[in-house]
């Protein structure tokens, strides 16, 4: 049974309707749309989550696109979340291949977002989203008409020495340890670490509020992930840096930048930038990773940009109510 959990300080934005969706593999992923809760429609939006990030810490995001008149689409990827799983321990964060979040992104698009959500349709990403998004945007089947990502993951900056690291992991997973923790690695969220020194945000509301939801969510926030999956997101990451590969990008892009990212690489996301054909970046300076949940300031300047990016659709009236229930559909 599919849930949407509640904090005192999080609550399930309300009109809320949760889909189990199959994926080609045989994988069951949550996932839950919202209606605008204004008169008007501007088309939709569909998250796309970082790395061990789950639906409920993007509560305040999809309550701000709805006032602005978006339906929102949101999901786990698998692994991830309350979807499913393909390794014993929960807490890791696995995949076996990059390739296999298109068949999640396939399955969702195919299950919610167009048959219950309006044109125009617009993608969100953060992080490791930002890079299924890129590859998606690259290979001609990302579902989206515009995108905008969020610190997209192209290179690592909390990795030393990723050349090494990269190494390593691809020599590991070949040695048959893919499912197994990166070295030294564990089950705890990094949402629940403590606020000082965080990687993550600026704010200590919204950081105490995301450690409240990633208690609650439990093995929902995953911990570190798997050789499988970094051996897999270096792989990824080198095949987008490629000088060649952005240039093959048509989508219309905007980039938003951490300017005091610890976590993705500020200079990788500019140099691809600079090689689209339709890409846009602003970098918000002493932004951290998770510009969504960053102080109001640079929260402001975000939905600034978002805004002036995504103009959406004529707006139409809607017609919706937001009766505050949780709806679930059958399996």
């Amino acid at each position: 049974m599919l849930t949407l959990k509640s904090t005192p300080g999080n609550p399930v934005p309300p009109g809320a309707t949760l889909v189990p969706v199959q994926t080609a593999d045989g994988l069951t992923l949550r996932a839950a749309y919202w209606r605008p809760t204004g008169r008007t429609e501007k088309g939709t939006v569909c998250l796309l989550q970082g790395r061990a990030e789950f639906i409920e810490k993007y509560y305040e995001t999809i309550g701000e696109l709805r006032g602005r008149g978006f339906h929102v689409v949101g999901f786990d990827w698998r692994g991830q979340g309350e979807s499913s799983r393909q390794v014993r321990d929960a807490h890791k964060g696995h995949v076996a291949r990059f390739d296999d979040y298109r068949l999640d992104l396939a399955a969702v698009a195919e299950t919610v977002l167009v048959p219950s959500t309006p044109e125009p349709h617009f993608g969100l990403a953060h992080s490791m989203g930002g890079a299924i998004a890129f590859t998606g945007a690259l290979e001609g089947w990302l579902p989206f008409r515009r995108l905008v990502t969020v610190a997209p993951m192209l290179g690592l900056r909390m990795v030393r020495y990723p050349l090494a690291a990269s190494l390593l992991s691809r020599g590991l997973h070949r040695l048959g340890f893919g499912k197994a923790y990166i070295p030294f690695g564990s089950g705890v969220s990094i949402a629940t670490k403590p606020f000082a020194g965080n990687r993550l945000s600026g704010d200590p509301v919204r950081y105490a509020r995301n450690a409240a939801a990633a208690t609650e969510v439990g093995a929902g926030a995953v911990g570190d992930p798997t050789i499988a999956w970094l051996a897999s997101a270096f792989r990824a990451m080198r095949r987008l840096r490629d000088p060649r590969v952005p240039p093959r990008i048509a989508l219309p892009v905007l980039v938003v930048g951490a300017g005091a990212d610890p976590v993705c690489s500020l200079p990788a996301t500019e140099r691809f930038v600079g090689r689209l054909r339709a890409g846009h970046l602003i970098v918000l300076p002493g932004a951290r990773h998770e510009i969504l949940t960053e102080i109001d300031a640079i929260r402001a300047d975000f939905w600034a940009a978002f805004d002036a990016f995504i103009p959406g659709r004529a707006g139409t009236e809607s017609g919706a109510s937001s009766r505050g229930e949780l709806q679930q559909e059958p399996a």
